[in-house]
């Protein structure tokens, strides 16, 4: 398993070369390269596929790779992160720092073989109201896929130990939970309870304190838990968890010009990646 200097690194890296502004429309440029970004580092951990879809008359896509697991008859786990932005958003935390741990995941993954597959996804469209992994979630449903746990890494990057830097979308929230921004969220359906506690202990192991949060009926008494790419996946009956340092709900760079590389903490993200790490390969 890597150091942690080895995944900082390693973030570091990726995070230089997904930052910019990235709206499909009006930051294409941006978005091609990020696109072509991620499809030369995911080719290097297994066969690189994509799901097209078509969206106000563009084509866009889904880009994944598959790491094979000792085991490749168990029912396999998704790991998904978004990688379009709003418009003339540098997305250094949304979603780069996601996209970013998925494709150091990638390569700790294929060097450490985990039991089950795992499928590494790079979702587009996701600020256009979760359209690629509506689209992901879809198909696997219409095609009665198994799916052991759905994974989606948004926001990771931003971590703040100031009190009151954290807060919640009800105040019964926060007499539970802690109102410094300094831990990573789990948020997954009741049936994901047990992973929750399991990767809870593996992040702590890694020092990346962590919170979880249960939610009934889809998060829909909660609206605030479902504004990510798990969403499809629970609607559609799978077990799915959000991982993410809460947006909005800490970050103030969040959909900003300001969301920028200097505003994250690099070596927090690395202490998550190593927990999610042990954790995936020991599902």
């Amino acid at each position: 398993m890597q150091t942690i200097t080895d995944i900082t690194q390693q973030l570091d890296q990726h995070l230089h070369g997904l930052i910019g502004p990235r709206d499909p429309y009006l930051n294409s440029g941006r978005h091609h390269l990020a696109q072509q970004y991620i499809r030369t580092e995911l080719s290097q951990w297994g066969q690189l596929t994509c799901q097209s879809f078509f969206c106000s008359g563009h084509e866009h896509f889904n880009w994944q790779v598959v790491i094979p697991g000792k085991q490749p008859t168990l029912a396999p786990i998704l790991i998904g992160a978004h990688y379009d932005t709003v418009i003339d958003s540098p997305g250094a935390d949304d979603n780069a720092s996601g996209v970013a741990v998925l494709l150091v995941l990638a390569e700790i993954l294929f060097k450490n073989p985990p039991r089950r597959p795992i499928h590494l996804i790079a979702f587009d469209l996701e600020e256009y109201g979760l359209i690629g992994s509506l689209t992901c979630a879809q198909t696997w449903h219409d095609q009665q896929r198994p799916l052991h746990l759905m994974l989606s890494l948004e926001m990771l990057g931003y971590y703040s130990s100031v009190p009151h830097s954290q807060t919640y979308p009800v105040k019964l929230l926060s007499r539970v939970y802690p109102n410094t921004g300094d831990f990573v969220a789990l948020i997954g359906d009741i049936r994901a309870i047990p992973h929750m506690m399991r990767m809870k202990r593996c992040l702590r192991r890694a020092d990346a304190p962590c919170e979880w949060l249960p939610v009934i009926h889809q998060g829909r008494q909660l609206p605030d838990t479902r504004r990510s790419d798990h969403a499809p996946f629970w609607d559609r009956g799978y077990r799915a968890i959000l991982v993410t340092d809460t947006a909005n709900l800490r970050n103030p760079h969040y959909h900003s010009p300001s969301d920028k590389l200097e505003t994250l903490d690099i070596n927090a993200m690395a202490k998550a990646t190593q927990g999610l790490a042990t954790s995936l390969r020991e599902m």
